[in-house]
């Protein structure tokens, strides 16, 4: 099969269009994962920062979500099994230690959320300190799985370094939605501190964003082109015009409300509260955008296109009637699940 850029040429039907259906539901469910995840692995990796009041508020403030956050997960690796198994092999291969190291965090981390609730007292500091480290090998491990995607499971001293240093960012970041999140869904001395917490972060997920946003098109000299070719450059500016403005507004929104909680300002950081929260998923979002755009249409960079990892047409157009009932009735689920537990966040109680 002839291909242009690794897009097929003379290929038609449902042997074109239904792997690309399938990636795009795979990059929705991986982004809601990184969104949704995100900022409850944020929480547990700033839990150590916290008093034990205000761990116990934290917590609760995920309780109702963190466990059906990370079905999305399973939903991505899952479209990616089935849809594409010659990637999910290469893919998963490639990443077999950070992945084992990410399982063992979320295992940790689940283990820890229920045990540090039924625990004698003096014993729930230790599984608050398995939730944080549950939390922050999950986040690290993610972002080392990114780093070696993008320069193609490289072993080099400094395609390693590069990953190393997108799992900092990609941790950064997930601190900032979790920093954001309890600048939404709690108030008084948390709050406060969840502003704090949040600038700091903000400057680490810049620079993650930054490092990415350079070291992609430097892998491959075809993504390359894709960004630095007339007339792409001219339509592909307002991505990092967006990405940088919203980095800005979200400073002025942290800034905004770290002088509303100096001067007590509670109408304040009630009215902007949300705004961190906002931008912060806007940032996570483009970045996203970008780096999709930068990929497609490949699954491992320069080797391997959606269209040679694609199972047979008539097994995809099995599996999209099983996604056409699975994917609306998670997607429902969620939206309930924030709806009936939206607002702000009060202790867990368990009988």
């Amino acid at each position: 099969m002839t291909s242009v850029a690794g897009i097929p040429v003379g290929l038609e039907g449902p042997a074109f269009w239904l792997p690309l259906v399938f990636v795009c539901l795979m990059g929705l469910a991986m982004l809601l994962y990184v969104v949704l995840d995100g900022y409850d692995l944020g929480v547990g990796i700033w839990l150590r920062r916290a008093t034990p009041e205000q761990r116990d508020l934290m917590i609760a403030s995920i309780g109702p979500f963190w466990d059906a956050n990370e079905t999305w997960l399973v939903l991505g690796v899952g479209l990616l099994l089935v849809a594409f198994p010659l990637a999910h092999g290469v893919i998963l291969g490639g990443l077999y230690l950070p992945v084992a190291v990410m399982l063992a965090g979320l295992i940790l981390r689940g283990v820890a959320f229920d045990f540090r609730v039924k625990v004698k007292a003096e014993h729930k500091p230790r599984w608050d300190a398995a939730f944080f480290a549950g939390s922050l090998l999950a986040s690290l491990a993610q972002g080392v799985m990114l780093g070696q995607l993008i320069t193609g499971f490289s072993t080099t001293p400094g395609a390693l370094l590069f990953a190393g240093f997108i799992g900092l960012g990609l941790t950064a970041g997930y601190a900032l939605l979790g920093a954001a999140w309890l600048v939404m869904k709690t108030d008084g001395e948390l709050q406060t501190r969840a502003v704090g917490w949040a600038r700091i972060a903000a400057w680490g997920t810049g620079a993650g964003i930054a490092a990415v946003s350079i070291a992609t098109p430097m892998v491959s000299p075809a993504i390359f082109a894709k960004w630095f070719t007339l007339p792409e450059i001219f339509a592909l500016l307002p991505i990092p015009i967006m990405s940088a403005a919203l980095f800005v507004l979200l400073q002025i929104f942290l800034a905004r409300l770290a002088v509303d909680a100096q001067r007590g300002n509670a109408r304040g950081l009630r009215r902007w509260g949300w705004a961190p929260f906002v931008t912060s998923v806007g940032l996570f979002v483009l970045a996203f955008l970008g780096l999709s755009y930068s990929l497609f249409p490949y699954l491992v960079p320069d080797r391997i296109s959606i269209w040679d990892a694609a199972a047979a047409p008539e097994s995809l157009q099995i599996v999209l009637y099983g996604v056409a009932v699975v994917l609306p009735a998670i997607l429902l689920y969620t939206v309930f699940a924030y709806r009936v537990f939206w607002g702000k966040a009060e202790a867990l109680e368990y009988g």
